[in-house]
């Protein structure tokens, strides 16, 4: 919670100079009245991804064997298990919250601390949720568009969901030699985990797109509101491309 409390700052100096732009009657269509900022955020997000994170990723990829990678990666979503569990209790899924605890007790114990997924196999998927999601099926509106440097989009509803994902986090809170360093280095591969696992498809997106902040608005959109209506996306607040 000390680290991450310090990107507070950097979300709210985002918020007031997307408040500076001013709205054209498309943004305002699109929900995006910050579109000028946002646009500018993301051109610089990208900038900084094929610069040092889009480098990195290939490098990743082609130097560690894949099955350390899957480690890797069924480590971390072991990690970020009991914020996927709070939230599964809090939307009132007994099914899903049953799931997700049998998957924590097996890949903690049988699965070597996480880095084997033992429970998959045994037929206990995987499934996302946080708290935008928990929001957004309380019947929060997602609110104006909102890219944030380095983060990526996080419209106010998802926003607020990262602040309280991050308070539901166990490891927020624990304290111990080298706690701190286990924050930065988790926050750090995960993102790196998530990059590689993209690679192929945000190219083939990038080279596709006429807009390529548009198609992106509108994947974004499209994904969260496939999670919150259980993978059927609405559509009514998604841009007309």
């Amino acid at each position: 919670m000390r680290l991450k409390l310090s990107t507070i700052p950097a979300l709210a100096l985002a918020l007031v100079l997307g408040a500076c732009s001013t709205p054209s009657p498309e943004s305002l269509a699109q929900n995006d009245p910050w579109e000028k900022t946002n646009r500018d955020i993301f051109e610089f997000n990208l900038a900084m991804d094929r610069a040092i994170l889009r480098p990195v990723a290939r490098g990743y990829r082609d130097v560690v064997p894949e099955f350390a990678r899957e480690g890797v990666h069924n480590f971390l979503t072991n990690l970020n298990s009991p914020v996927i569990l709070a939230n599964d209790v809090l939307q009132l899924d007994s099914g899903k919250a049953g799931n997700t605890l049998g998957r924590i007790l097996l890949n903690t114990t049988v699965g070597v601390g996480g880095l084997i997924d033992v429970a998959s196999k045994v037929g206990l998927p995987y499934h996302d949720n946080d708290f935008g999601i928990t929001f957004g099926k309380a019947g929060a509106a997602e609110g104006s568009y909102l890219m944030l440097p380095f983060a990526g989009p996080r419209p106010p509803r998802d926003l607020i969901g990262t602040g309280v994902d991050i308070a539901l986090d166990p490891f927020t809170w624990l304290i111990f030699p080298g706690d701190n360093t286990l924050l930065v280095v988790r926050a750090g591969m995960g993102i790196l985990d998530s990059r590689t696992s993209q690679l192929d498809a945000v190219e083939t997106i990038e080279r596709s797109s006429i807009d390529f902040y548009a198609t992106s608005r509108n994947l974004y959109r499209q994904s969260r509101n496939a999670k919150i209506n259980e993978g059927n996306p609405g559509t009514d607040d998604l841009p007309n491309l």
